[in-house]
């Protein structure tokens, strides 16, 4: 088993100097989360990762799922975890306390969520599900489906699901098929099959509650015919207690290359009559209430990039410094470890300056998050409202695309001892795979981030948020020592800058612009990434002027900020450069040549 150690220092840091956990904890509705108590459920969580979750990861991955009959059994260990976890209230941390919630800052929440995936993904998979259910039946659930389903959700006690894919219906929404056909009562009966269904059927839980996107007889075409319903696995009693199964199977579960600790069903709806569920919402709007949860599964997973990441340098830095090979190229010295080498080095501070990235752009998009929700002042709450939804799909894309770059690059590090399976680095390569892929993969993120966000409003708020570029890189200017990254930053700002400009004036060159959507999620990932490495040297910086006691980390912080523009920085201009003449010439080649 790979040992794992919180990176409490590093998540620390950037709560307090770079994600505002300060200023959040002023906003009404987040006044608990003082200094004390965020270092202990931070230290509290680093020990059940570490102590409950970490152990029966590789158990996970060995022994997998199966299926008995129509009931899915999951691995050892995986019943006592997650009775400990909804024990502890883990669930509810951020979600509010009429409902059961801790009513924490999703900031808060964020690291905490990062340990979980870190030690056993396929397990945290699992409650992250109850929390992005929540959030969508918080907004769009009556009254009375918020007093039967909510509270249980929030605790843990039932588990929850997402059911939007069907085998003809991949990312291609319009082309679900599920109907919903409406009963005398006023509830309805859905048929037919979704796949892809994370735990959909486990034995976990007395009961599992289902979101179901499907088609009312009067539905129109495409996305804008698609309605919500919550469908139980058990209906309920007169007491509001699991009772009857409900007409839901599942009939297969998946085989898959990673995750295997996590069940992904096959689920049939409406073999014997029908499967009874209820609409949430209005008719024809389930979709928007879908991307409810699917956005915050989506900053989730951008959180497992950073995650795996984190595993993978752990290991990778853990063998580098105990494998001894070769001489030293610059002594001649024999018997030291590899990580005197010097390309093994350049692995190991590659990994950690992206990692901190990477850190750095989610805990400061959770911030975004609480700024939204709970800023009294309407135009300070939209601004970093529209800062989330220019930077979702980055946060998704960008930061899974890293995370599996770095799980590759650990195994890199062990050399042929990473492509044993002893080791476990294989299996956090594994189960990376998937990241970039399920919640939309990194090419939907691009086209989001392209069409939806950029050319649809004219680049509004990425010019907006160029301007806090532009503000950084001014403060890093005041500082003599900083000034090489000012001006690093002020070319990321530049670089973005021309390629708004770009985009905007071929606004026409559909097939071309999409063409560079992906190189354009990366030029973006990498810029924010040098916007947050050249605060956190402001920062560093600032604690050495104070005269902080821990001097040697933050002066490689900001060694580190130097090495990520050295290195990830100027890799912005060949996906800019990209960006700008690939398209014409994949236009020009036909399909045929393929």
């Amino acid at each position: 088993m790979i040992d794992y150690n919180a990176p409490l220092r590093d998540m620390q840091f950037i709560l307090d100097e770079l994600a505002g956990l300060e200023q959040v904890a002023m906003l009404p509705g987040c006044e608990d989360a003082s200094p004390d108590l965020v270092s202990a459920v931070l230290e509290e969580a680093g020990k059940f990762a570490t102590g409950v979750l970490a152990p029966i990861n590789p158990v996970g991955d060995q022994q997998g799922c199966r299926l008995e009959g129509e009931s899915v059994i999951t691995p050892d260990g995986w019943q006592e975890a997650y009775n400990q976890f909804r024990d502890a209230g883990w669930i509810g941390l951020a979600l509010p306390p009429e409902y059961g919630g801790q009513g924490l800052p999703k900031l808060v929440s964020t690291p905490v969520w990062e340990m979980w995936f870190s030690t056993n993904m396929a397990f945290a998979m699992l409650p992250q599900l109850n929390v992005g259910q929540a959030e969508a039946l918080m907004i769009a659930a009556s009254e009375e489906q918020k007093s039967t389903w909510l509270e249980k959700v929030v605790s843990g006690e039932w588990a929850a699901t997402m059911n939007l894919t069907e085998p003809q219906a991949g990312s291609d929404l319009a082309a679900t098929r599920m109907r919903a056909e409406p009963t005398a009562d006023g509830a309805y009966r859905l048929f037919g099959q979704k796949i892809y269904i994370s735990y959909g059927e486990h034995e976990l839980t007395p009961n599992i509650v289902h979101l179901v996107l499907a088609r009312l007889p009067d539905a129109p075409p495409g996305v804008k015919g698609l309605s919500l319903f919550l469908a139980p696995k058990y209906l309920l009693d007169e007491q509001g207690e699991p009772s009857d199964k409900n007409d839901i199977r599942c009939i297969s579960i998946e085989h898959k290359m990673g995750i295997h600790g996590s069940p992904t069903c096959t689920l049939s709806y409406g073999d014997n009559g029908g499967a009874l569920g209820y609409l949430v919402g209005e008719h024809h709007q389930g979709l928007a209430t879908m991307f409810i949860m699917m956005n915050d599964a989506r900053f989730n997973v951008g959180v497992q990039g950073v995650a795996l990441g984190e595993r993978a340098y752990q290991a990778a830095l853990g063998y580098a410094r105990e494998r001894v090979q070769g001489r030293d190229i610059v002594t001649g010295e024999a018997g030291k470890p590899i990580l005197v080498h010097p390309d093994v080095k350049r692995m190991m501070v590659s990994m950690r300056a992206r990692l901190m990235a990477m850190r750095s752009l989610l805990y400061t998009s959770a911030g975004w998050f609480d700024v939204a929700r709970h800023h009294p002042e309407a135009e300070v709450a939209d601004k970093y409202r529209r800062y989330v939804d220019l930077l979702m799909p980055v946060a998704k894309g960008w930061c899974t695309e890293v995370g599996n770059d770095l799980c590759d690059e650990a195994i890199q590090v062990f050399g042929g001892m990473g492509f044993v399976e002893e080791t476990g680095v294989a299996q956090l390569f594994r189960d990376a795979r998937i990241i970039t892929i399920y919640e939309g993969t990194t090419g939907i993120q691009a086209n989001d981030l392209l069409g939806r966000k950029i050319l649809r409003e004219d680049g509004a708020t990425l010019r907006e948020l160029i301007g806090d570029f532009r503000k950084t890189a001014a403060q890093l200017d005041g500082h003599q020592r900083l000034e090489d990254l000012a001006r690093a930053l002020d070319d990321q700002a530049t670089l973005l800058e021309e390629t708004t400009d770009w985009l905007l004036a071929h606004k026409a060159d559909t097939a071309d612009l999409y063409a560079g959507a992906v190189p354009l999620l990366h030029l973006m990932g990498i810029a924010c990434g040098a916007w947050q490495m050249a605060r956190m040297a402001l920062a560093a910086d600032a604690r050495l002027a104070a005269d902080d006691s821990d001097p040697g980390y933050l002066e490689g912080l900001i060694e580190l900020a130097r090495f990520y523009m050295a290195t990830q920085a100027p890799q912005a201009m060949a996906h800019g450069h990209t960006l700008r003449h690939a398209g014409p010439v994949l236009t020009r080649i036909s399909d045929s040549s393929l």
